[in-house]
């Protein structure tokens, strides 16, 4: 026989479906003590612990509204920080290229000025140069002509004549 026995077999062998009144063989009284020890004490005990669990559920989502709302305060906080700093980035990123023009416009201005300036100086260096070498060339081309004159008086003046000559040839250089 097999060790599950259907409804109808179970039945069958107890004799049939019957109503047992007896109270004390079917533990009506027990089973009606517990029931009702459930109904009374039951919503108590499951009350205050529905209840605490329900607080700390209430408690938690205070808690995260709380959050959410401290979070979303931070978040457009640092949106206004960051565009803030957005505007003074580009504010100094502006004014250093402004900076670095003024620095460029100076720097070519100087660099104008200071090739104008040895252009000068070369201009007035070679203007001197010029001078002192026509001056160097006069004086050559005079000492020239007075050593040929020298050359050709003393045949043609006496000695006197030649020694007054020359001291008026110094004179004459002395003075230019």
């Amino acid at each position: 026989m097999s060790c599950f026995l259907t409804i109808p077999a179970l039945l069958a062998s107890e004799g049939g479906l019957g109503l047992n009144l007896d109270l004390f063989e079917t533990n009506i009284i027990n089973l009606a003590i517990v029931i009702a020890a459930l109904v009374w004490f039951l919503p108590k005990v499951l009350g205050g612990i529905l209840e605490s669990r329900r607080a700390a559920i209430l408690s938690d989502l205070q808690d995260a509204e709380q959050r959410l709302q401290d979070t979303t305060a931070a978040l457009a906080s640092a949106r206004k920080d960051l565009a803030e700093a957005q505007k003074k980035a580009e504010l100094i990123r502006s004014d250093a290229k402004a900076r670095a023009d003024a620095l460029r416009l100076e720097s070519e201005r100087r660099t104008v000025e200071e090739m104008a300036r040895l252009k000068h100086g070369a201009v007035a260096d070679l203007q001197s140069e010029a001078r002192r070498v026509s001056e160097q060339l006069r004086l050559e081309a005079a000492r020239r002509a007075v050593d040929k004159a020298l050359a050709s008086l003393p045949g043609k003046l006496d000695a006197e004549a030649q020694a007054r000559f020359i001291d008026q040839s110094i004179n004459s250089l002395g003075q230019a």
